[in-house]
């Protein structure tokens, strides 16, 4: 089963709100770029996001953290794919400082994520390698 995965560093300028808070719907953006490179690599075309099946959002991502986005395809319909999604915070801003970071030694599930995506029949140029 291939999984995509992200890693990308929170900056300054994601935060909107107070004390470097960042909006869920970050994750979510995050999301929607690993199902597009599901699609691309099953379907060989980025498809289109359906509709989230569940969303939660479980502890809070800041400016300077790092964050992996992970998703997989868990179904594949005729031209729907149901994925699964999950955001980790790896590495997390230390509070009270401008630039020192510390490596979680576990890292921190901050969001999850089930949705469908569709990829028109037409559009689909080769055999999806792992149907299920």
């Amino acid at each position: 089963m291939y999984e995509s995965k992200i890693r990308l560093r929170i900056s300054a300028g994601d935060a909107h709100y107070g004390g470097g808070l960042v909006d869920g719907a970050h994750n979510l953006k995050l999301f929607g770029d690993v199902a597009t490179e599901l699609l691309i690599y099953t379907d060989g075309d980025e498809g289109l996001f359906v509709a989230y099946d569940n969303i939660e959002f479980l502890a809070p991502v800041k400016a300077g953290d790092y964050i992996e986005a992970t998703g997989v395809i868990t179904h594949y319909g005729n031209t729907s794919r149901k994925m699964s999604f999950e955001a980790k915070k790896v590495i997390s801003a230390l509070p009270g400082s401008d630039s020192a970071c510390e490596i979680l030694a576990e890292p921190v599930v901050v969001c999850r994520a089930t949705g469908t995506c569709v990829v028109q029949k037409q559009n689909q140029r080769f055999e999806p390698p792992h149907r299920s």
